[in-house]
């Protein structure tokens, strides 16, 4: 056991099956309890048999764990907790409290905020927290934190094709709340397209990886975003998925297989800049990000 006097850090992330027989257990606590239709369990088998079975996101969630551990020594301890796959939210926070942790800082891997998303899991992990009686502070987003905007930025300097930046998509009605999430990628964009010396006409917006569901989600899509570009006379697109921090299904199969079919059909030549991972950069950007919220 850790000294008393440690931090915890409870780093969350989305999670992902172990395997392909997990796919349905899944897919069922991410539709809260209901299980999914044979079919759209099958779709999404399909999905991670086009990657290899299985997604890298906890093996890659767990380096990045071990490097912010690293960067911020001894006087903190890592945790980590996914929102739909073991170890859970709650099961990070059980651990680090069994640690003898006083107090807890969590911090979701996805840079932009939205009650929707960020704001599900610091809810969840502050249930969690109080019930295991103990102290807790949530980093709500980073997605202006310099470290990261030089990360990206590095993908894309010197390059001379149109950049769409991506992100996952929420439903619309997130619109209606103010919910800063459109607004906060936009002002990453920026920045990002600034640092790598883009002209605004030269980068866009898009949204990816909608759920399958009937009300309307954010858009334009990829998709859609796509052709409009080709109409537009572009040939060359680099995608930099600025939503994501790893690689993972929405990742690999969303973009470097979807999204890169579509563009070969309609002409266009079509890269990605790669996803940060366990880069020490992010890393030690994120154990900043936790030193300035505790």
């Amino acid at each position: 056991m850790r000294s008393r006097a440690a931090t915890g850090v409870l780093l969350m992330a989305y999670g992902t099956p172990a395997t392909l027989d997990d796919v349905e257990a899944y897919y069922t606590h991410i539709r809260g309890g209901r299980t999914p239709a044979p079919e759209l369990v099958a779709d999404l088998r399909r999905r991670y048999e086009a990657i290899g079975g299985t997604s890298p996101l906890l093996d890659i969630t767990r380096a990045q764990a071990s490097g912010i551990q690293q960067a911020l020594g001894d006087s903190f301890v890592v945790e980590l907790g996914m929102k739909h796959a073991p170890p859970f939210i709650e099961d990070g926070v059980g651990a680090l409290a069994r640690q003898g942790v006083r107090d807890i800082a969590a911090v979701v891997l996805a840079p932009h905020y939205s009650a929707l998303s960020v704001g599900q899991y610091l809810e969840r992990a502050r249930a969690a927290a109080q019930t295991a009686g103990v102290d807790f502070v949530g980093v709500e987003h980073w997605h202006l934190d310099p470290g990261f905007l030089e990360l990206l930025s590095d993908g894309l300097r010197g390059t001379a094709a149109h950049v769409l930046f991506t992100a996952h998509s929420l439903p619309a009605r997130i619109l209606e709340t103010g919910d800063p999430y459109p607004d906060q990628l936009r002002e990453s964009a920026e920045a990002i397209a600034k640092l790598a010396g883009i002209d605004d006409d030269h980068w866009s917006l898009a949204w990816q990886s909608a759920g399958k569901t009937p009300e309307p989600w954010l858009g334009p899509s990829v998709f859609e975003a796509l052709p409009d570009l080709a109409a537009r006379g572009v040939t060359d697109v680099v995608m930099c998925p600025q939503g994501f921090v790893a690689d993972h299904l929405e990742v690999l199969y969303d973009l470097d297989i979807e999204a890169k079919a579509l563009a070969e059909k309609i002409g266009i030549s079509i890269a990605r800049t790669p996803s940060p991972n366990a880069d020490p950069r992010l890393c030690s950007a994120l154990a900043e990000v936790i030193r300035a919220r505790v």
